[in-house]
């Protein structure tokens, strides 16, 4: 797996943490639970933002770790 891929993972696998810790607050009725959720919900979109922001750069940087532009040439190359 390449470094663009593995950060990608990682970034979706953020999010998906981000959204399990939503279900987990609305699941419940307990409040001392549902407080501690949404504050490891922020904590998770505080890094989600930073590691999103790091990935944007890396991409920049170093062209051949962007999953995306990859994922196109190999579309448009199937298509020719």
């Amino acid at each position: 797996m390449t470094i663009g891929k593995k950060l990608h993972q990682t970034l979706a696998s953020l999010r998906s943490a981000k959204a399990d810790m939503e279900t987990f607050s609305l699941s419940t009725e307990d409040k001392n639970a549902q407080k501690m959720y949404s504050d490891f919900e922020n904590q998770l979109d505080s890094m989600i933002n930073s590691f999103a922001g790091r990935v944007n750069y890396v991409e920049q940087q170093e062209p051949q770790y962007n999953v995306k532009k990859q994922i196109q040439q190999q579309s448009d190359n199937q298509q020719s």
